[in-house]
Formats: C-alpha cells, structure tokens, sequence
C-alpha cells in the first residue's frame, strides 16, 4: 500500500471560486478534463490571483465536495477576508485527516497522482478507517527541483 499518515486536524475553512462537474463520478477522464479546463479558465480570467492575494499562506486547494447530489470543484485558500459575492466558504471537520505525500510538474499532474494513489490505492485497503464524504482537497504547497508538491486531505472515520 502506497504511503500515507493520519491526522489529526482542526476545522479549517477555505474560500474558492467553483464550478459543478456534470461527467459521471465513474468517468474519470471526463472529470478530470472539466477540471483542467476550470483551472486554465480561473488562471487566464484572473480569480486564481484574486484568492492568492487574500491567501493567510501559499498553499493552493483544489477541492471536491457533494452537495445535494451535485459534484462541485473549487479552486480555493485559506483566508481571513470576506468571500467575494461570487465566492464560496468550504467548512473541513475537524478530525482525523488521511493524508498522502506527493508530486508533480504540474498542478494537474500532482492532483491526479495524489487522488490515484488516495482513493484508488490507499482507501480501498484501508481496514482501520473509511471515507464517509465530506470535503477533500489537494493542497498544493510549494516548488522544488523543477517539481510541485502537497498532499491530499481527506477527511476519514475510524472503523
């Protein structure tokens, strides 16, 4: 099994511009595909650097949730501003976090690697702990040797 903590986190909220993807929960091309293209756009329309400079630090969160039965995508920070009128507050638990380790050369790739290796690897063999929905969310966190890192957090109960 691929290597993974975890831990323990406070309630934290993020502010995040989003969309809803409309691909089935199974097509993970189509997904992943509806998230690409609503990165370039937030990048290319200015609303990524519009959330970094309300950021409290440099981490960026790419997160996923379900409400009402609609899968929503966000770009998001952590911050201490008032959301813009467009903008959404995302409340994370606190509670026991899964959390893997990883990289990538792009944001794209190092989302996919840590999603693979969380839910496609970590999670179906877990035996002491499962997914019960909620928020998740890759967090991009800096650059190093031409590669970006983070980790995925996901919030996880104890079986």
């Amino acid at each position: 099994m691929a290597d993974y903590t975890l831990e323990e986190k406070d309630g934290f909220t993020v502010l995040g511009f989003g969309t809803e993807l409309k691909s089935n929960y199974t097509d993970f091309a189509g997904l992943s595909k509806e998230k690409y293209d609503f990165w370039q756009a937030i990048s290319q329309d200015g609303r990524l650097n519009t959330l970094k400079a309300m950021a409290t630090n440099s981490y960026v969160f790419a997160v996923n949730e379900a409400v009402n039965n609609r899968m929503l995508h966000y770009a998001g920070v952590m911050t201490e501003a008032s959301a813009p009128e467009d903008a959404r507050v995302i409340q994370f638990p606190k509670g026991n976090y899964l959390v893997v380790k990883g990289e990538g050369k792009t944001s794209d790739e190092l989302n996919k690697n840590l999603s693979a290796i969380a839910f496609g690897q970590v999670l179906p063999q877990a035996k002491n702990f499962a997914y019960v929905g909620g928020p998740n969310a890759t967090v991009e966190m800096g650059s190093q040797n031409g590669l970006i890192y983070g980790e995925i957090w996901i919030p996880v109960v104890r079986k």
